[in-house]
Order: C-alpha cells, then sequence, then structure tokens
C-alpha cells in the first residue's frame, strides 16, 4: 500500500477552496455586468412609456426599475395574451410599491398597468432580453 505524503489532503482542501472562491467571483461578475433601467427614465412608468424601449438593448439579468405614484398605477408582469389584451391573467405578478424592480428573464417580458383603462392608454411595454 502506497503511503500518501503528509501535504496531499491538504492541497486537495486548497484546490477545493480555490475552485469555490472563482465560483463566487464569476457569479459576482455576472451580476456586475447586469444593467439597471428606470422605465420610461426621468419620466418614470406612465401613459407614454409604450415607447421607451425603442433603441434600447437588454440582456437576461437587466433589472428594469419601475417608479411610478403607487396610490395612481401598478406595474404587472403578463403574458403575451395579457400584453395584448390588456388584462392581468390569474395569478399575474402584481407589483404596486411604486419603486418595483424586476430581473428580466431571457425572452419578452410584458408588463402593463392592470389599472382600467391605462394599458390601453399606454401604460404596456414588451421587452426583449437577449
Amino acid at each position: 500500500m502506497a503511503a500518501q505524503g503528509r501535504g496531499s489532503g491538504a492541497a486537495v482542501v486548497l484546490a477545493a477552496a480555490a475552485a469555490l472562491v472563482l465560483c463566487v467571483l464569476l457569479q459576482e461578475a455576472r451580476v456586475a455586468e447586469s444593467a439597471v433601467f428606470t422605465v420610461g427614465d426621468r419620466g418614470g412608468w406612465s401613459f407614454s412609456s409604450n415607447s421607451w424601449t425603442n433603441g434600447k438593448r437588454f440582456k437576461a439579468g437587466d433589472v428594469l426599475v419601475f417608479k411610478y405614484d403607487s396610490s395612481a398605477h401598478n406595474v404587472a408582469a403578463v403574458n403575451a395574451a395579457g400584453y395584448k389584451g390588456c388584462s392581468a391573467p390569474r395569478g399575474a405578478k402584481v407589483y404596486s410599491s411604486g419603486n418595483d424592480r424586476v430581473t428580466l428573464a431571457r425572452g419578452t417580458n410584458y408588463f402593463i398597468c392592470s389599472i382600467p383603462g391605462h394599458c390601453q392608454s399606454g401604460m404596456k411595454i414588451a421587452v426583449n432580453a437577449a
């Protein structure tokens, strides 16, 4: 039976610790790559937000910040049918703080204001995240 050197166990532990640190650093780098966008820019989430995405590039993991008067509006994350029909389906995530942060998933992300008439008046956006 071959004898193991005293340092071999310590080397394995050191290598495992280095791998763990590397994984943490890579995850932090991915988070640092994410951009934060304020929907509507200085105007915030409003009736003129529907064209706000024009000319912008989004990636999965980017964060949208919806700023609005919470006594008058909300933000509902909806599917394509909810976006097209301006209705929040049962189970849709509805935000109402007035300062909501939403992380984009890969693909098209749809958001509307579910207060009656608001979506129809332009409070809706579709954001495609690469």
